[in-house]
């Protein structure tokens, strides 16, 4: 009976030695993504212009703007995210189109860290343009024009139906782009005079 006060203080003492340590927090951790192999097939619709998308992809005419049937929407349901391609024909208001488009990628400005442009020129296939890439919290995180300069405007952009944090959604982000560079880069005209 005599050693459980000595045991109690003994106790006491452990347990306030042991509080005076810092101890840090764990960073939040997130679940690891699975992705698909990498495979691609070529868009299927009737549109003025041809381009590949990946095979674990939904490509369809824009739900949002039944008037326009030359707008796509790329849907990628594994990854809750959407590529939004808008078509325009030009007539004499090229330069109207490309500043839409860059004022479009740079309202993003507020949340991005950094806004990179980078030309894209293919000329054996008459596809020119500027792709956009946007860093930090933006809503989308890539964006992009492509233009013949006679008679087709292209303009795309990915979106992630989530909420826009970078830490997070940075390998989708990345695993996205080679995707969307991929459709860029297979772009072309069913029309050319």
């Amino acid at each position: 009976m005599r050693y459980i006060p000595i045991l109690i203080l003994i106790g006491v003492l452990f347990i306030t030695g042991s509080c005076q340590k810092n101890h840090t927090p764990r960073p939040r951790g997130y679940f690891r993504i699975a992705f698909p192999v990498k495979s691609y097939k070529p868009l299927d619709l009737s549109v003025p212009y041809y381009f590949q998308v990946p095979s674990y992809s939904t490509p369809g005419h824009d739900p949002l703007s039944p008037d326009q049937q030359d707008w796509v929407t790329i849907d990628v349901p594994a990854n809750h995210a959407q590529i939004h391609i808008s078509y325009k024909k030009i007539n004499n208001n090229l330069e109207k189109y490309i500043e839409e488009s860059r004022s479009l990628a740079y309202q993003h400005s507020q949340k991005a860290s950094a806004i990179d442009e980078q030309l894209f020129l293919n000329p054996s296939k008459k596809v020119y343009g500027t792709i956009y890439n946007i860093k930090g919290n933006a809503a989308s995180p890539m964006q992009f024009y492509l233009t013949d300069s006679v008679r087709n405007f292209l303009r795309g952009a990915l979106y992630i139906k989530e909420i826009p944090n970078i830490d997070s959604l940075q390998p989708v982000i990345g695993f996205l782009s080679q995707d969307v560079l991929q459709l860029i880069k297979t772009t072309e005209w069913k029309e050319l005079k």
